[in-house]
């Protein structure tokens, strides 16, 4: 289901360059890599950096997780069955 659904979400060109879950050569590792990156570019520059985290994982509201897949990324059926028995 995941192969299919990663298949179908870069097919569709739905995923960002900056998006690091379920690709290959891409890790947590690489994400913070990157936001350091970032960060350490934007203070070289003289400017200010500010990094905020926030861990909303299992604050998410169902409702609402299955209607985001169903309207910002065309997922329908089966999917979104799978998505509510899982």
């Amino acid at each position: 289901m995941s192969r299919q659904l990663l298949v179908y979400l870069k097919e569709s060109n739905m995923l960002t360059s900056r998006e690091s879950a379920y690709r290959a050569h891409h890790s947590t590792e690489t994400a913070v890599l990157r936001v350091l990156s970032e960060i350490l570019l934007t203070l070289d520059s003289g400017n200010i950096a500010v990094l905020a985290l926030l861990y909303l994982f299992d604050r998410v509201d169902q409702a609402t997780l299955l209607q985001r897949l169903r309207t910002s990324y065309g997922l329908v059926g089966s999917v979104i069955t799978w998505f509510t028995s899982a």
